[in-house]
């Protein structure tokens, strides 16, 4: 019986395309692998340090409870010190909460800023707490912190942060910052004491 030259061509064409597309699919995961591995050489050479987070300053003012509504005035000074000599860090977002006894009374947000490397950045943080609806047992222990003369409140901090290397920029991350306690007085004439933040990175 003759052979189908149709046929032979037709099973002949799916196994070049077949070939073809393993052939891509190799390249394209060698890339991959290639990429990651220049990455982690770089991570590695530049060995990023974690960056330290305190709070420097805290006031209150125009403090004022009423019919379990809130309203105030809160500042903070916000020190950043990056460590690193060769990592920079791009701060692309940044909000910053103030939470009393696990609830959020006032919310910012901060202008985004490259930080250089070694470097300290202070920033000045304003938020305002207007007419915020608080439960009464919240509301009386509010009226008993003003009338002890300070507060006890915690700084929350979320940004999306990337670092740079020379001509290299990293992925997106979400940088996390907890300072808890923070001790505000409604006196002017007591020290503020700094605070430390605890960092999820």
């Amino acid at each position: 019986m003759a052979s189908n030259p149709t046929a032979t061509q037709l099973t002949a064409a799916p196994a070049k395309r077949t070939g073809l597309v393993r052939c891509i699919a190799i390249v394209l995961l060698a890339l991959i692998v290639l990429a990651g591995i220049v990455v982690l050489i770089i991570w590695l050479v530049v060995k990023p340090k974690r960056p330290v987070y305190t709070i420097e300053d805290g006031s209150v003012h125009d403090f004022n409870v009423n019919n379990n509504h809130l309203n105030s005035t809160f500042g903070f000074v916000i020190r950043a010190h990056n460590p690193n000599g060769r990592a920079s860090i791009y701060y692309d977002s940044i909000e910053v909460s103030v939470a009393y006894d696990d609830q959020n009374v006032a919310f910012s947000t901060l202008v985004p800023f490259h930080q250089p490397t070694r470097n300290v950045t202070r920033l000045d943080a304003k938020l305002l707490a207007q007419n915020v609806a608080i439960s009464s047992s919240i509301a009386k222990d509010l009226k008993l912190e003003k009338t002890s003369g300070e507060i006890e409140l915690a700084v929350r901090v979320k940004a999306k942060i990337r670092f740079r290397v020379g001509a290299w920029k990293s992925n997106h991350r979400t940088l996390r910052l907890v300072c808890d306690p923070v001790m505000l007085h409604f006196s002017s004439s007591k020290s503020f004491q700094r605070t430390y933040c605890d960092i999820d990175l």
